[in-house]
């Protein structure tokens, strides 16, 4: 199918195109003088939390904040070529007598987004458009776009299967891969050199028990091994994953060590670039599962990048899930996310249906030219 018009993006403001809460927690230790100083990673969660992080709100009624905000670094150049992507809006919730003071800006700092393309109010859900980029997980939660992508920052961590990004590259990636889940594609040959193939769908899919199982059946393919924050006492033995602990994850993250990473059912996923280089200089295949977020990383940083959507009968990911050795908060995480993980096989390469596991390898084993 071809598209006949331009895809259509709503970007926020805050937190996605300026600086915001990084900006006001930087006044705020200028203020206060906090020792330890003050962390944007103490704002775990949005609005008053009853610890010092509240003194950042007395900065959202100065007029002067909003006049000397910082635009984030790389702001300018992705919305140049995000503009020539899709058509861009601003979609921006802030207080009315502030309002003139945030078009000046934007008009100012991003000239390729129109005047009568700037939407400012809260209510974000009425606001049309194919694509949305937000920081607040109750915009994206409640966004009538077809595709709302959240903007990974410590206050939205708890958010599980939704479409999220670190980077502006992630999020034009993102949009390419959209763009073309509209057209007819030639799916590439992934076996012309050494290629990344990623499992995704919703927990309880199987997407580990059906990697382990194509894995058996070639030695052409070789597992990535990632990382996580999970507890390994209270999940069952899963040798696709190191754990390791919050404050580590986030170090191999902020150091740069990991390339990709991503928060599920509250805990955080990564990977690391030298690791999915080890098994492509061996002349092999990656095979891995992720999330949907995950695999537009890889998308991002590698070529040959190959995802397959396993989708199973929502009865069974329910019984998988249950039975799983986890919190019943996990389970309940993992529970909500399903209907909106589904939402995303559409953007990936391949999709695989099946009733048995035997069947899913089969048709993978099809697709990959497994024993061909």
């Amino acid at each position: 199918m071809h598209r006949k018009f331009r895809l259509s993006t709503a970007l926020d403001i805050d937190d996605v195109l300026m600086e915001c809460t990084a900006y006001a927690v930087k006044l705020a230790n200028e203020k206060y003088k906090f020792d330890p100083p003050l962390s944007i990673y103490e704002i775990k969660q949005w609005g008053r939390q009853g610890t010092r992080s509240d003194a950042i709100f007395e900065f959202f009624n100065d007029p002067d904040f909003y006049r000397t905000q910082p635009v984030m670094e790389g702001a300018k150049e992705f919305v140049k070529k995000l503009s020539t992507m899709t058509e861009v809006f601003v979609s921006t919730a802030i207080p009315p007598e502030f309002m003139g003071i945030r078009a000046k800006r934007i008009m100012e700092e991003f000239p390729e987004i129109s005047a009568d393309h700037i939407y400012m109010g809260a209510r974000k859900d009425k606001i049309k458009v194919d694509i949305l980029f937000d920081d607040g997980m109750h915009n994206v939660l409640r966004s009538s776009a077809q595709y709302p992508i959240l903007r990974r920052w410590p206050w939205n961590q708890a958010a599980t299967g939704v479409l999220a990004v670190n980077t502006y590259d992630e999020f034009l990636k993102m949009v390419e891969v959209i763009s073309d889940s509209y057209s007819v594609r030639e799916q590439p040959d992934i076996l012309s050199e050494p290629s990344i193939v990623v499992f995704v769908g919703a927990s309880g899919s199987g997407k580990s028990k059906i990697a382990k199982k194509v894995l058996e059946k070639t030695d052409k393919f070789e597992k990535l091994t990632s990382y996580t924050t999970n507890d390994p006492t209270a999940v069952e033995i899963n040798t696709w994953y190191n754990y390791v602990s919050v404050d580590e994850f986030i170090r191999m993250r902020e150091s740069g060590e990991m390339f990709q990473s991503t928060m599920y059912a509250g805990h955080g996923y990564g990977s690391c670039k030298p690791d999915v280089e080890a098994i492509l200089q061996k002349g092999k295949h990656v095979l891995t599962t992720m999330d949907i977020c995950g695999a537009m990383s890889l998308k991002t940083n590698f070529r040959n990048v190959i995802t397959i959507y396993i989708k199973r009968d929502k009865k069974a990911l329910l019984g998988a899930i249950l039975r799983k050795n986890s919190s019943i908060e996990d389970k309940v995480n993992r529970i909500v996310a399903i209907e909106a993980e589904d939402q995303t096989a559409d953007i990936c390469d391949y999709i695989v249906k099946f009733d048995t596991y035997d069947e899913a390898v089969d048709k993978i084993c099809k697709i990959l030219k497994i024993d061909e």
